[in-house]
């Protein structure tokens, strides 16, 4: 069963066409991989999918379970259960993480709250009395986004570059999360240009220019990013991440 779909999706930005035409279908409680050059569109993408500022002036349409949400604004497919997570986190100055993880739980208790941070690998004594600041670095900041994600159980999740910031050791306890997301019944897209996160995904689309290019299982398109993307030089500069190969 689809949960989302674009279809026909147009975005032109500063006079300059970023999506063309765009119509991918993700199907319900899968792992997707979005994956493509840098300027691809992967992240205008989803960007266009949550509604978000100076992305909503669209052609097409993005249907959520059969229905249009083009109209809707980003708080409004957040309670649909739609959620976004930023390839750079934000901040939180003053902010607890303890705090911080309860605003999103579902269900709020300590236990839960500890379980989700060990889930991305941290420790809880060492980070539920610390703030959300620059005291921590991106890649712990990306792991506590990601625990608040699994406390907040949300119905589909888009995940821009889940690796980044992220070194080799902590990379298997971010994937095995991202597999208690979908136990869970969430539905997840990864953003990415890594062969590493391409792995965990069961399914692939890949963009260039806004356009899709080809769609299939991750081997298949990890073929195509190896034998052809690399040897292309009509498009933008691409670099595949090779981390956890």
């Amino acid at each position: 069963m689809t949960i989302l779909e674009l279809k026909n999706v147009n975005l032109t930005l500063k006079g300059k066409r970023i999506l063309s035409d765009l119509s991918i279908d993700f199907w319900a409680g899968h792992i997707h991989a979005v994956v493509g050059p840098n300027g691809a569109g992967k992240s205008t993408m989803a960007s266009v999918v949550m509604g978000l500022q100076g992305y909503r002036s669209i052609g097409g349409e993005v249907l959520y379970n059969n229905s249009s949400i083009n109209h809707l604004q980003t708080f409004e497919r957040a309670r649909l259960g739609l959620t976004l997570a930023w390839q750079e986190p934000a901040r939180f100055e003053g902010l607890k993480v303890a705090d911080f993880l309860s605003c999103s739980a579902k269900e709020k208790n300590a236990e839960n709250i500890a379980r989700a941070l060990s889930d991305v690998g941290l420790e809880p004594q060492d980070y539920l009395t610390r703030a959300v600041d620059k005291t921590l670095s991106g890649g712990e900041r990306k792991r506590i986004e990601l625990a608040s994600i699994l406390l907040m159980k949300p119905a589909l999740v888009l995940l821009d570059e889940p690796d980044s910031g992220i070194d080799v050791e902590a990379l298997e306890k971010i994937f095995s999360a991202i597999k208690l997301l979908k136990n869970s019944g969430t539905t997840v897209i990864m953003i990415t240009h890594s062969k590493a996160v391409l792995r965990q995904a069961e399914h692939a689309f890949l963009l260039c220019d806004g356009k899709l290019v080809d769609k299939g299982s991750a081997a298949k398109i990890g073929r195509y990013f190896e034998e052809k993307c690399l040897s292309c030089h009509a498009g933008n500069a691409f670099e595949i991440v090779s981390l956890g190969q």
